[in-house]
């Protein structure tokens, strides 16, 4: 598992820089045009990956072609995050993200439950091409019915100009202190697996479940979440999301039954719907709207490096700590408490009760 969270570590950061390329190439070129090349892009790389494990070729080859892949994908997100913060209200951005985040869920619901019972009847590779699919479905969508947001910007966008977001110490302090929490979030994906099929027994298709039960409650209670957590103080939801999170995530450690796993997951999942739409709504009141490209790939960069962490250390936790998961747990959900006291005094320091919109 050691060894499984590392290869993640380094695809992880290939897609934390070009996280931060995307972010620069929507600044500089437009958002749609870059949509449009990386999801072709995408198509050809499922397909490459798909073949490579249908034919189980070299697994050195597959975590390359795998690394590479997930490289091309990472200058979507901030490229989106860039969009909704062009064309959604500047009083209505967390709800904004909300929606869109809505949206991505009903496809994390289906995708977990979907993909454990078609493995019980087909490959990975098979699983790959599907996903080939998906990935065209999205280029046909954007082409068909995605107006530009923003076409581009004449001055210089450069990597030095990207890096230079740094210098805005109030959001360089946001994205170290969200990479923490980011390093819990991803545990559902990869540590979470392990657990509950290796340690606890559970079926491939109760794990699918959990992940099932993730999304739904994202899609139910995302968008009142957000409408609720608008009316306050920035810094407080904030808070509130990152201790929902260390609990839930605490509370495994003690897990035994399915049932208890499916509440834990509750819990996490609280802290989601919280945190995520307004994390991405500091980063869109914080950036000028020539920088938004960039401002948002650099938060990009905190979040892949976050997620990117996860599975090299819940890998060591698994492989440490074999029969004691209250501390593989409470170290993960250590993480969630420290980045609520991170927000407080981020909240404190700044004085970020609500952050000035930037034209």
């Amino acid at each position: 598992m050691s060894l499984v969270g590392l290869l993640f570590l380094i695809g992880g950061l290939c897609s934390a820089a070009t996280n931060m390329v995307g972010g620069m190439l929507s600044d500089k070129f437009g958002r749609r045009k870059l949509l449009l090349i990386v999801t072709a892009i995408g198509i050809l790389a499922y397909v490459g990956l798909a073949l490579l494990v249908g034919f189980s070729v070299n697994l050195w080859l597959i975590s390359a072609a795998y690394i590479t892949s997930r490289g091309i994908l990472g200058t979507i997100n901030p490229t989106v995050g860039a969009i909704i913060a062009d064309v959604a209200p500047r009083n209505k951005l967390t709800e904004s993200y909300a929606l869109v985040r809505i949206g991505g869920n009903i496809g994390f619901a289906v995708a977990p439950a979907l993909g454990g019972y078609m493995m019980g009847i087909i490959s990975y590779g098979w699983l790959l091409g599907f996903s080939a699919i998906a990935c065209a479905g999205t280029a046909l969508l954007v082409l068909l019915f995605l107006k530009e947001s923003y076409t581009g910007n004449k001055e210089a966008v450069n990597l030095r100009s990207t890096l230079a977001v740094a210098k805005d110490r109030s959001f360089l302090a946001f994205c170290i202190i969200c990479l923490l929490l980011f390093a819990s979030m991803a545990q559902l994906g990869s540590t979470l697996s392990v657990f509950a099929v290796d340690r606890l027994a559970f079926s491939t298709s109760q794990y699918g479940f959990l992940l099932t039960t993730n999304g739904i409650i994202v899609v139910l209670t995302q968008f009142p979440a957000a409408w609720l957590t608008a009316k306050f103080p920035i810094h407080k939801g904030l808070m509130a999301g990152a201790l929902l999170y260390g609990f839930g995530y605490l509370t495994l450690g003690w897990v035994n039954h399915f049932n208890w796993a499916v509440l834990s997951i509750v819990l996490v999942t609280f802290g989601e719907v919280i945190f995520s739409p307004l994390s991405s709504a500091v980063v869109a009141r914080a950036s000028p709207e020539e920088k938004r490209g960039r401002y948002m790939g650099f938060f990009g960069l905190s979040s892949t490096v976050g997620f990117s962490f996860a599975p090299l250390i819940g890998g060591v936790l698994l492989d440490v700590f074999p029969r004691q998961p209250i501390f593989i747990w409470g170290t993960i959900g250590l993480s969630g408490g420290i980045a609520a006291l991170g927000f407080y005094y981020w909240g404190a320091r700044w004085q970020t009760q609500r952050l000035p919109d930037r034209q």
